[in-house]
């Protein structure tokens, strides 16, 4: 009896100590056992929208498209001040917009849609002419850097930055912000392009 007393306290301890070592792993690994790619944090929730109600128009391309076209105007025209990029959601018929804040092109964009087609705007603190001269100024630097890191790509993000991709970022980063300034770059990892074969 003795010896059965002892063996269940035994298994008891030991299933004590198994589950206590488990729960220290998953705690320690956020019960994942796979490495997790760093990617750009999503944006914050739009802090405003709109649902078109403009009538929709003839015409072969959806009210999604043809929404778009309008903005892609408005931003190309008299809001380019305030315009920063675009994001298209077809499978919820929505756009999402960063902008510099501000009454006359929300509404404007607002107006453009099409009855049915949600806008998700979002704010931003530098228009799109500002992003693209300096992913301009950068990409026209590519060679700069060569021997010290590859520049790989150079490209605007529209939610209101310029995304640097290299092949080491930890050497890229201050270099790079240090010569362009760091409140509009991001700095990130990229592979290599490779030429597709035929």
């Amino acid at each position: 009896m003795r010896n059965r007393s002892w063996i269940v306290a035994a298994v008891a301890t030991a299933g004590v100590v198994v589950g206590a070592a488990l729960y220290i792993d998953a705690s320690e690994n956020g019960h994942a056992d796979v490495e997790v790619e760093a990617t750009v944090p999503p944006s914050p929730p739009a802090e405003d929208w709109c649902v078109g109600t403009r009538a929709a128009s003839l015409g072969g391309d959806t009210p999604l498209e043809r929404t778009l076209g309008r903005i892609d105007k408005l931003a190309a025209g008299e809001y380019a001040d305030v315009y920063t990029g675009m994001g298209v959601d077809e499978d919820a018929n929505a756009a999402d917009v960063w902008r510099i804040p501000g009454h006359d092109f929300d509404t404007a964009v607002c107006d453009a849609a099409e009855e049915g087609v949600k806008l998700r705007l979002h704010p931003a603190d530098v228009d799109r002419r500002t992003l693209d001269a300096l992913a301009e100024r950068i990409g026209e630097d590519m060679r700069r850097w060569d021997g010290t890191f590859q520049l790989r790509e150079v490209g605007v993000d529209e939610r209101g930055f310029v995304r640097v991709g290299v092949d080491d970022p930890g050497t890229a980063a201050p270099l790079v912000e240090k010569a362009f300034g760091a409140r509009y770059i991001r700095v990130e990892y990229v592979d290599q392009a490779y030429a597709a074969e035929d």
